[in-house]
């Protein structure tokens, strides 16, 4: 009977958090705001459900560093760099960065998308593998003049970023966290921090696929 419960309350946790099981790391890189660590591990929590853990704060790779228009970072290089990194039992890792990250941008076909020299090294504010064990954001570029709203434009790029890396594609779903922002800092202001419930389905779809 004892052993009846504790598995039903088990259960019963599965239910309400996803995968309890599951761990993701978060890794500052240096220079990143401590005081933000706190804010993104409870919003990971409180959306996906995952159990957070912080590390301690490393150098950005040289390897990473570019300066094709700007200096920045590519964000490619850094969560291939995460996801090479030993992290134990960790099953994800997203890295965090006050410096501004670009990649190339492509087309539906693969392609780097027209007109090239704008789109091979584009700024972005996050990156993740779909699906994938690694990720990141930067709070470059999201300045406000409202904390408030400075603090809202990294959870949702946190929250979506991990989203892709749990499978979840862009969605067309309107004010999504998971919708493509489209170049645009406004589809980010305006999309809500939960996924839409077709999200919400694929990602249950997706945590019971073998």
């Amino acid at each position: 009977m004892k052993y009846a419960i504790l598995i039903g309350l088990f259960a019963l946790l599965v239910s309400f958090t996803g995968t309890p099981y599951k761990k993701i790391a978060l890794q500052p890189f240096d220079g990143f705001d401590k005081a933000l660590l706190d804010t993104v591990k409870l919003t990971i929590k409180d959306v996906y459900g995952y159990q957070v853990v912080v590390m301690e704060d490393i150098a950005l790779p040289r390897q990473a560093f570019i300066n094709v228009k700007f200096p920045r970072y590519r964000a490619d290089s850094l969560i291939r760099f995460l996801r090479d990194k030993d992290y134990g039992s960790m099953d994800y890792v997203m890295g965090l960065t006050p410096m501004e990250l670009s990649h190339t941008k492509k087309d539906a076909g693969g392609h780097v998308k027209k007109p090239a020299m704008k789109y091979i090294d584009w700024g972005v504010h996050g990156l993740g593998y779909c699906p994938g064990t690694s990720s990141v954001a930067s709070t470059a570029k999201i300045e406000s003049d409202e904390p408030s709203v400075f603090i809202s434009r990294l959870k949702k790029i946190c929250i979506h970023e991990f989203g892709h890396n749990l499978g979840l594609p862009h969605c067309p779903t309107d004010k999504c966290v998971m919708q493509d922002s489209a170049e645009k800092m406004s589809t980010i202001d305006d999309a809500e921090l939960r996924l839409c419930n077709d999200c919400k389905d694929k990602l249950a779809s997706i945590k019971q696929s073998p």
